[in-house]
């Protein structure tokens, strides 16, 4: 099982926004996540202070970035977040250390 991880930041005075469009995510969204073929095991969001961080728990963490790239639902979902979270060209991040 893979575990992954990614960073965004949220756009100044836009973090009420975010929290509230988190309490009803699309179920066409989820569902592109846990109907591919990805294993999606976790998926969880947290967030503080304008950071937000991702992890997942996958046994192929390539199709769940085809999924989060290429999926029509991921693609409305960052239409709906646009202008609230910042552009990144790389939100993924290295995972460092883990205990066991």
């Amino acid at each position: 099982m893979a575990r992954i991880a990614f960073h965004l930041e949220i756009a100044d005075g836009k973090r009420d926004a975010y929290r509230a469009k988190h309490e009803n995510v699309p179920d066409a969204l989820e569902a592109a996540y846990l109907e591919s073929d990805a294993g999606l095991e976790t998926y969880s969001v947290f967030e503080k202070d304008g950071h937000v961080f991702g992890f997942m728990e996958v046994e192929d963490p390539d199709v769940i970035q085809e999924v989060m790239e290429g999926s029509e639902a991921q693609a409305e979902w960052a239409e709906e977040m646009a202008g609230i979270t910042l552009e990144s060209d790389d939100s993924w991040m290295d995972e460092v250390y883990r205990m066991v």
